[in-house]
């Protein structure tokens, strides 16, 4: 009886462990701040060490963006009619959105490794780019002005 209640709980906790790496690396956790953040001086600097955004090696990424649209309105990229072949991605279609969506790039202008990364913050509109299955936007793969 013991022995079941223990692998109760380690399947409990290892399905709980997974759940919470799909959300740290979802496109909803990287790249969507709606409503926007207004809180932060230096927003790229906060909304980075918040999400604990970084290389998996743990170096600073050179460049992230997050984008200030609802969720719906990003879900409905992947019903876009200017659907392409990824230029990063041999095989796998993108979708760009059909309208521009406000965005805030963040350039790295000083540090190397996590979480010592300092952003300057350039807010843009643009049309973006995801990669989409059947549940909506897995990855964000870019955006043009």
């Amino acid at each position: 009886m013991v022995l079941m209640v223990l692998v109760f709980l380690l399947l409990l906790f290892w399905e709980n462990e997974v759940n919470e790496d799909v959300v740290l690396t979802s496109l909803e956790h990287l790249h969507v701040d709606y409503p926007p953040n207004t809180g932060p001086v230096r927003y790229c600097n906060y909304m980075i060490q918040q999400r604990v955004i970084r290389e998996p090696d743990h170096t600073c990424k050179k460049l992230h963006v997050f984008i200030h649209e609802r969720p719906q309105k990003i879900n409905s990229v992947c019903t876009s009619s200017k659907k392409a072949t990824c230029t990063n991605l041999t095989g796998i279609f993108c979708f760009q959105s059909e309208t521009r969506f406000r965005l805030t790039v963040c350039q790295l202008i000083d540090g190397t490794r996590y979480p010592a990364c300092r952003y300057q913050i350039h807010p843009k509109e643009g049309f973006v780019f995801v990669t989409c299955d059947d549940l909506g936007p897995v990855n964000f793969q870019g955006y043009v002005e």
